[in-house]
C-alpha cells in the first residue's frame, strides 16, 4: 500500500515524552500495548496542525482529517478507529476524489510491482494498472491486509481484473470502501508508533 511521504513523526516536535502510567482497568488484559496508548495520548494532545499532517498520512481527504483532529480527545484506539470509520463513510464524491488523487501522485511503485513473481507477471500488472487508470481516472486502490507476499502480485492482478469490469459508479464505492480499510491500517499504525521511549 502507498504511504504518504510526510515527515516520519510528525506529532514528535509537538508533544515531549511521557511518562506511562499503569494501564487503565478498562485496557487491562486487551492485546494493544501501552505503548498503543501513549501513542493515542501524543496524537490526542498534538497541535492540530500537527495532528492534521498526521491524518492526511493515512487518507488525503482533508476534510477526513478535519474531522478526526477536530473531535479529540478520543479515549481509546476503537473510539478513534470507530470514528475514522464513519467519517469514511461520509465522505462526498469530492472529498474521495480529493483522497485518491493523494494516492496516485505518491512515488511508490505500483501496488504488488515489488511482490514477488515472473517477469511476465509484472508485466501484465503494469498493463491491468495502466488500464485500470484508463477507465477510472485514479490509481488502483486495495486493502491487502492478511496477504501472503508470495500471493500479493496474483491478488492484485486478480482484483484489477476483476474491477475492470465495473462501471464507474459501482467501482467509485469499492475504492472507497478500499481506501476506508487502508485508512484505519495506516491510523493504527500511526497511534501504535508514535511513542515515547519508556523510563523507569
Amino acid at each position: 500500500m502507498p504511504v504518504s511521504p510526510h515527515e516520519e513523526d510528525p506529532l514528535a516536535s509537538d508533544i515531549p515524552p511521557q511518562r506511562p502510567g499503569p494501564a487503565p482497568d478498562s485496557v487491562r488484559g486487551n492485546p494493544r500495548s501501552s505503548a498503543s496508548l501513549l501513542g493515542l495520548h501524543r496524537f490526542n494532545e498534538a497541535d492540530p496542525g500537527a495532528a492534521e499532517e498526521a491524518l492526511l498520512a493515512c487518507c488525503g481527504s482533508h476534510l477526513w482529517a478535519l474531522r478526526l483532529a477536530a473531535h479529540r480527545p478520543y479515549p481509546d484506539i476503537e473510539s478513534l478507529l470507530a470514528a475514522a470509520s464513519e467519517a469514511s463513510y461520509d465522505l462526498r464524491p469530492a472529498d474521495l476524489a480529493e483522497a485518491l488523487a493523494d494516492e496516485s501522485w505518491m512515488p511508490q511503485p505500483l501496488l504488488g510491482m515489488r511482490a514477488p513473481g515472473s517477469q511476465a507477471a509484472h508485466t501484465a500488472l503494469r498493463a491491468a494498472h495502466a488500464a485500470y487508470e484508463a477507465r477510472f481516472g485514479h490509481v488502483f486502490v486495495v486493502c491487502l491486509d492478511g496477504i501472503d507476499p508470495e500471493e500479493m502480485l496474483d491478488a492484485v492482478l486478480s482484483s484489477i481484473r476483476t474491477r475492470l469490469a465495473n462501471d464507474p459508479d459501482e467501482e467509485r464505492l469499492i475504492a472507497a470502501e478500499e481506501l476506508r480499510r487502508i485508512a484505519l491500517t495506516r491510523l493504527e499504525h500511526l497511534v501504535a508508533t508514535h511513542e515515547a521511549s519508556p523510563t523507569r
